[in-house]
C-alpha cells in the first residue's frame, strides 16, 4: 500500500495569505451580510466563522476561486443562522439585500425544524407569491421565475429568449417591485 504524504504550507505563508485575503475581502463580506441579519453583533459572528472555517483549511493555495468561496461559505452561514435560531421572530426571516428587495428565497427554503410559525408564514409566503406572479405579465413572470427560483443568470434568460441583457433586467426590475409590494403588505400583515 501507497502512503501519499499531505504536502502543507508553510505557516508563515499561510498567514500572509489569510491577512491579505481579510484585508482584500473583509469590508465586501460585512457589507454582503450586514443588511441580511438583524444586527451588526450577528454580521460579526457570522464574519469570524468565515474567517475561523478559511484559517482551518490545510492549503489555502488550492482554493481556486477565493472569492467565489468566501461568499458561498458566507451565504451558507447565513442561511445555518437562520435555521439555528431557537426564538422565531417573523421580522428575522425578512430581510433586505442590496437593492433593496425582500430575499424571500432563503425563508421559503428553511427546513420544517425551523419550527411552526415560520412554517405557516412560508406556506403564506408561497401562495402570495404565486398570486402576485399570476398579476405579471407573462415576460416578466417568467424572467423572475427563471432567475429566482431556477437560478438561472438573465445573461442565460436573455441568451434563451434571444432578448437584449437591458430588456431582461427590466423585466427582472419591474417583477421585483410588483412582488416586493404584494410581500411587504403580507410581512405588515402578519407582523400586526
Amino acid at each position: 500500500m501507497e502512503v501519499v504524504e499531505e504536502i502543507t504550507m508553510p505557516q508563515e505563508e499561510k498567514a500572509s495569505i489569510i491577512s491579505q485575503t481579510v484585508s482584500k475581502y473583509g469590508g465586501k463580506l460585512m457589507s454582503y451580510i450586514r443588511p441580511k441579519v438583524k444586527n451588526t453583533e450577528d454580521a460579526e459572528d457570522i464574519l469570524q466563522e468565515v474567517w475561523f472555517q478559511f484559517s482551518s483549511l490545510t492549503n489555502l493555495s488550492e482554493i481556486v476561486n477565493v472569492g467565489g468561496w468566501l461568499y458561498r461559505v458566507t451565504a451558507n452561514k447565513i442561511t445555518d443562522r437562520y435555521r439555528k435560531k431557537k426564538t422565531e421572530n417573523l421580522e428575522d426571516f425578512v430581510y433586505e439585500d442590496e437593492d433593496g428587495s425582500f430575499s424571500i428565497k432563503d425563508i421559503l427554503l428553511l427546513d420544517e425544524s425551523a419550527g411552526p410559525e415560520v412554517k405557516m408564514f412560508q406556506d403564506e409566503i408561497w401562495k402570495k407569491l404565486f398570486e402576485a406572479l399570476d398579476e405579471l405579465p407573462e415576460k416578466q413572470r417568467l424572467v423572475y421565475v427563471e432567475n429566482e427560483l431556477n437560478d438561472k443568470t438573465l445573461q442565460q434568460i436573455a441568451d434563451e429568449q434571444g432578448e437584449n441583457i437591458k430588456t431582461i433586467i427590466s423585466r427582472k426590475n419591474y417583477a421585483v417591485k410588483h412582488l416586493r409590494n404584494r410581500l411587504r403588505k403580507l410581512y405588515e400583515d402578519l407582523n400586526s
